[in-house]
C-alpha cells in the first residue's frame, strides 16, 4: 500500500478498468426509471479549456449521483465537428477540414478520459461524418416536404474575406468576428427554415419549463418578440405601389407625420427614381451595407435617415406624408416600413427633431405637454387621444381596438400578431458543413433529393482558395448531377447548412447512434427523450436552444418523437475566470487543462472547478484554490490509508447502541453530511456546499483520530460514507481508497446511502462558548436546553467568570445549537 497519494498513479489505472469493464455502458431497461444526463458537445477545436472542464464536470457529478441512486443514465458525448474554423486551419496550414478535424476529435477525446469523465463512449458521434449528416440532410427533406424548407433572396451579412453569410451576432462593429474584415450588406439566394409558423408555440410553451432558468426564458421570450396590432396598407402617391405598415399603437395613427422605410426596402428605388433625391438615398443605402443591424439599432445609436422625395396618404385622414429612409428601421422586423409618431416615440422624436420634421401630438393626459413645442422627449404614457378627428376623448386601450375596427370595416387594414422572430437563414457559402439535398434542373426546377440518394457526400479532393470561397463551387464531379425527377441533367446546390441545423437534433441520435435507415429509433427515443438534464453556457440561450425546441416540435408533428420540448432542465453554468477577465490566449490568462491533470490529477481539477463557486455564477480562478484541493486529497488519502488496516475486518452493524459522545458526534456528523450532500446534489446542483460538508466530515474524523478509545464500526461507517459521497466529485482516489479499504467492487456502483433519522436525534450538544467573539471554551449540554438556561450556564463557567472579573456583561447572544458569545464591558 503507498503510503503517499500519487494520482499519476491510481488515474490511468482506473479509467482504464471502467474502459475495459464497459462501466457507462447503457441500454433501455423497463425495470429503471431513465436519467438522460447531457453536456452540450463541444466543437472540436484541438484542446478543451477550463470552461469545458466545469462543464463536464458538472455533468458527470449528476451522472454519477442518479447512477447510484438506481437512475439508468444515458451520459453521451459527441462532437459538434463542422464549422468554418476547420477551413481556415485547412487554408492555413494546406491540411484538409477532415483531417484537422479528426486528429482534434482525437485529442479532445483523450484529455476527456483522463478527466474521468462516466461517458458512454459507444454512443461517440460526430456531426461531420456521412453517417450523421446523411439525417442532416433527411431532417431538411422532411422540412421541404412539409413547407418548412423554402428558398428567397434575402440581404444578407456578408463577410468578403471569408466569403460567406454571417449571423448578426458574428458582426461586431460593422467587421466580421473571426477575420476582422468590413461587413457590407449582399443580396443573395437563400436557403430558409420557416420557424415563424412555430413561433406562437415556441412561445406558449416556455410555460411548461419550469426547470429552466428565468432569464433563459425571459431571452427567448425577447427574441420571439410576439406583439399584438394592426397591420394596414397606406397609398404612395403617383405610383400603384402602396407601403405596408405594422404597428402595435393604432390609436396615435392621426399623429403620423412622416413615414420610415428600411433602406433596403425593394420600394426604396422605385419611388426615388428621378427625383433630385435619389442620390442621396443611394448614397445614404450603399453605406448601410456596411453597418450590422446591431449597431443600427443600438439604444444609444445616432438616428440618420434621407428623404425620398415620395409621399405616402394617410387612408384615416387623406394627408400627405413624406416619406424617408433610416438607419433604425431593418427590412427584417415587421414589414420593413413604419408610421412614424414622433409625439409618442423616442426614436422617432428624435429624428424628427434633428431633421426639423412636425410633430403632432395625439396622446394627452392631464400632465403632459398639448403643444410640442413643449414638448423634450416623446410621451409614451397612458391618456386619452387627441386631434384624432371622432376618435378623440377615447383612452389609449378603446382607442386601438376602435381603431382597428374602423380599419377593418372599411378595408384599410386589420387587426394581427407580428412576431419579432425571423425564419431561420441557414445556407452558408462554405464547404465544411452538411451538403443541401438540392439539385436545380432547368426542366423541373429546384427538386429535393429523395432519401434513397442520401448522403450527399463532401468531396473530399477540394482545392482550397486564400478568399475562403468555397470550393464546392469548382468541383465539377460534385456539382454535375442528374435530376432526380426527369434524368436530365442537373447542377447541385453548392451552399451548406447552418452548423446550428447539426446541432439541433444530435441529443436524439445518442438514443441510437447506430441506425442506419432512419435518424433514431421511435423506441429508443420514446424511452430516452426528453434529456432530463441539459448543461451548457448562457451564450446558447437564444439561438441553438430555440433551433433545438423548433426541431423537437417538427418532429413531434411528423410522429417522430414523443415529447414537445427537448430538455426538461437547464443549467447554464457561469464562465471561468482568471484576474477577473475571460480566459485568452490574447490575454494570456489561459489555464491549461492538461498542466492542471498532469502536476496534480483529475480529481484535483475535478473538486477545485466544482468547489470554487456555485456551477451557475462565474468562477475566478485561483492557484491557490487548486493546490488548497489537492492538499485536501492527501489528507483524505493519509487518513484513510491510516484505518485501511484496521478496519478491513470490521463488519458494520445494523445498530449502533450504547455509544459514547465522541463516537455519538461523529456518526451524527456521518449521517448530517449524507444528508447534507443528498440535498445539495439532488435537488439544489449546490456543490461546493457538499463538498464543503464533505470536508467537515473529514475534519471531525480527523478529530475523533485523537480520541481514545475508538470505535471502529463508526470509523469505517464514516469512512465508506465520505468515499462514497466524495465518489461524483473525485472518482479516482475514491476507487482506490475503497479497494485498500477491502471492499468489494466498484465505489462508483454503490448504492446511494441513506441518512439515518437516529443518529441525528442528539441527546447532547457541543457549544461554542465565546467572549467578544473569541473562542474561550467548549460545553456539552442537553440538546433541547433552554436560551435561558444555556445563558446562565456560560456565565458560571469558571474560566469565563474569571475573564468577566471587574466588568460588566452588557449582551448575551445565543445561536441555537452552535455557540454563545457573551460581551462584556
Amino acid at each position: 500500500m503507498s503510503t503517499k497519494y500519487d494520482p499519476k498513479a491510481i488515474e490511468g489505472k482506473w479509467q482504464k478498468y471502467w474502459e475495459e469493464n464497459k462501466f457507462f455502458k447503457v441500454s433501455e431497461d423497463p425495470n429503471k426509471p431513465k436519467y438522460y444526463d447531457l453536456e452540450m458537445f463541444p466543437y472540436p477545436s484541438g484542446n478543451l479549456h477550463m470552461g469545458h472542464v466545469r462543464n463536464y464536470a458538472i455533468g458527470d457529478v449528476v451522472a454519477r449521483f442518479k447512477s447510484m441512486n438506481g437512475f439508468n443514465v444515458l451520459h453521451p458525448m459527441g462532437w459538434d465537428a463542422f464549422g468554418l474554423p476547420a477551413e481556415n486551419a485547412a487554408i492555413k496550414n494546406a491540411v484538409p477540414p477532415s483531417k484537422w478535424t479528426h486528429a482534434n476529435i482525437e485529442n479532445m477525446k483523450q484529455q476527456l478520459k483522463t478527466m474521468g469523465i462516466s461517458y458512454d463512449w459507444d454512443r461517440e458521434l460526430a456531426t461531420c461524418k456521412p453517417d450523421y449528416y446523411k439525417f442532416t440532410q433527411w431532417m431538411f427533406v422532411k422540412l421541404f416536404e412539409n413547407g418548412l424548407a423554402y428558398k428567397k433572396k434575402s440581404a444578407v451579412n456578408w463577410c468578403p474575406s471569408c466569403q460567406t453569410v454571417l449571423a448578426n451576432e458574428q458582426v461586431v462593429d460593422g467587421a466580421c468576428e473571426r477575420c476582422e474584415a468590413e461587413v457590407e450588406k449582399k443580396q443573395l439566394e437563400q436557403w430558409f427554415f420557416k420557424i415563424t409558423d412555430y413561433a406562437q408555440r415556441l412561445l406558449d410553451d416556455l410555460e411548461k419549463l419550469p426547470g429552466w432558468p428565468e432569464k433563459v426564458k425571459t431571452m427567448q421570450r425577447n427574441w420571439i418578440g410576439r406583439s399584438e396590432g394592426c397591420e394596414f396598407s397606406m397609398p404612395i402617391e403617383g405610383l400603384k405601389d402602396s407601403m405596408t405598415v405594422f404597428t402595435t399603437r393604432p390609436d396615435t395613427v392621426f399623429g403620423v407625420t412622416y413615414m420610415v422605410l428600411a433602406p433596403e426596402h425593394p420600394l426604396v428605388e422605385t419611388i426615388s427614381r428621378g427625383k433630385e433625391e435619389e442620390s442621396a438615398v443611394k448614397t445614404f443605402v450603399q453605406g448601410m451595407k456596411s453597418l450590422s443591424d446591431l449597431s443600427r439599432t443600438a439604444t444609444d445609436a445616432e438616428k440618420a435617415g434621407v428623404f425620398t422625395g415620395a409621399y405616402a396618404v394617410n387612408p384615416m385622414n387623406g394627408e400627405r406624408i413624406p416619406i424617408w429612409i433610416a438607419n433604425y428601421v431593418l427590412m427584417d422586423y415587421g414589414t420593413g416600413a413604419i408610421m412614424a409618431v414622433p409625439a409618442h416615440d423616442q426614436r422617432d422624436f428624435e429624428f424628427a427633431r434633428k431633421y426639423d420634421i412636425p410633430i403632432r401630438v395625439v396622446i394627452k393626459s392631464d400632465d403632459s405637454p398639448a403643444d410640442a413645442e413643449e414638448m423634450t422627449e416623446a410621451y409614451t404614457g397612458d391618456g386619452v387621444m387627441v386631434n384624432s378627428g371622432v376618435f378623440n376623448e377615447l383612452g389609449v386601450q378603446d382607442g386601438i381596438s376602435s381603431v382597428i375596427k374602423y380599419m377593418e370595416d372599411n378595408n384599410i387594414g386589420s387587426g394581427t400578431v407580428n412576431f419579432r422572430l425571423r425564419d431561420w437563414l441557414i445556407s452558408r457559402q462554405r464547404y465544411w458543413g452538411a451538403p443541401i439535398p438540392v439539385v436545380y434542373c432547368e426542366k423541373c426546377g429546384i427538386v429535393c433529393l429523395p432519401e434513397e440518394q442520401l448522403p450527399v457526400l463532401l468531396p473530399e479532393d477540394v482545392e482550397f482558395k486564400p478568399s475562403g470561397e468555397s470550393p464546392l463551387n469548382y468541383v465539377e464531379s460534385f456539382t454535375r448531377t442528374t435530376c432526380p425527377d426527369c434524368g436530365g441533367e442537373a447542377r447541385r446546390e453548392t451552399d451548406t447548412m447552418d452548423t446550428f441545423v447539426c446541432s439541433s437534433w444530435y441529443f436524439d441520435r445518442y438514443c441510437s447512434p447506430h441506425e442506419k435507415d432512419v435518424p433514431f429509433s421511435k423506441e429508443a427515443v420514446d424511452y430516452w427523450m426528453p434529456v432530463d438534464q441539459y448543461i451548457g453556457g448562457v451564450e446558447h440561450a437564444i439561438l441553438h436552444l430555440m433551433y433545438a425546441r423548433f426541431f423537437t416540435k417538427f418532429l413531434y408533428d411528423i410522429n417522430m418523437l414523443s415529447c414537445e420540448e427537448p430538455f426538461t432542465n437547464l443549467l447554464t453554468q457561469g464562465m471561468v475566470l482568471k484576474d477577473s477577465s475571460k480566459m485568452s490566449k490574447s490575454k494570456g490568462n489561459v489555464v491549461s487543462p492538461e498542466e492542471i491533470i498532469k502536476t496534480y490529477g483529475a480529481d484535483t481539477a475535478r473538486l477545485f472547478i466544482l468547489f470554487a463557486s456555485p456551477p451557475e455564477r462565474d468562477l475566478e480562478w485561483s492557484d491557490q484554490g487548486v493546490e488548497g484541493a489537492y492538499r485536501f486529497l492527501n489528507r483524505i488519502w493519509r487518513l484513510i490509508t491510516d484505518y485501511a488496516r484496521s478496519i478491513q475486518d470490521i463488519t458494520i452493524p445494523d445498530t449502533f447502541p450504547n455509544l459514547d459522545d465522541d463516537s455519538r458526534d461523529l456518526r451524527f456528523k456521518t449521517h448530517a453530511t449524507i444528508k447534507k450532500v443528498s440535498e445539495d446534489v439532488g435537488e439544489r446542483f449546490n456543490f461546493n456546499t457538499a463538498i464543503s460538508a464533505i470536508m467537515e466530515l473529514s475534519n471531525t474524523l480527523y478529530a475523533y483520530k485523537d480520541k481514545k478509545p475508538q470505535n471502529l464500526e463508526v470509523v469505517k461507517e464514516a469512512l465508506q460514507m465520505l468515499l462514497i459521497l466524495l465518489s461524483p466529485f473525485s472518482p479516482h482516489i475514491c476507487e482506490e481508497l475503497w479497494k485498500i479499504c477491502g471492499n468489494e467492487g466498484s465505489v462508483c456502483q454503490q448504492q446511494w446511502p441513506s441518512y439515518d433519522p437516529e443518529a441525528l436525534v442528539q441527546d447532547e450538544i457541543e457549544i461554542v462558548i465565546q467572549l467578544m467573539g473569541k473562542v474561550r471554551d467548549h460545553i456539552r449540554i442537553p440538546a433541547d436546553i433552554s436560551d435561558d438556561e444555556l445563558k446562565t450556564i456560560a456565565v458560571e463557567l469558571p474560566k469565563i467568570k474569571e475573564l468577566t472579573s471587574g466588568k460588566q456583561i452588557s449582551k448575551i447572544i445565543v445561536v441555537p445549537k452552535k455557540l454563545v458569545n457573551i460581551v462584556a464591558k
